[in-house]
């Protein structure tokens, strides 16, 4: 099965934030973009067998958006 998730840094806090509408309770942060990959991929096996115990594979889309003001 495919499941999307969401990286969206956040300026204020400098960090990158991930959440996803596909798999429930799904929120991590962390200071890189890489941190943040790391730690989905130990979290999200865990999380979909508390949530879905019959699957057995699961592919991970990353969709990400970063925003940065510059000056001209």
């Amino acid at each position: 099965m495919n499941y999307t998730i969401n990286l969206i840094w956040d300026n204020e806090a400098s960090v990158w934030i991930a959440t996803s509408d596909d798999i429930p309770g799904l929120v991590l942060e962390a200071g890189s973009f890489d941190a943040l990959v790391e730690r989905i991929r130990f979290a999200v096996p865990e999380l979909l067998e508390l949530n879905s115990p019959n699957n057995s594979s699961a592919t991970l889309t990353f969709l990400s958006e970063r925003q940065e003001r510059i000056a001209l």
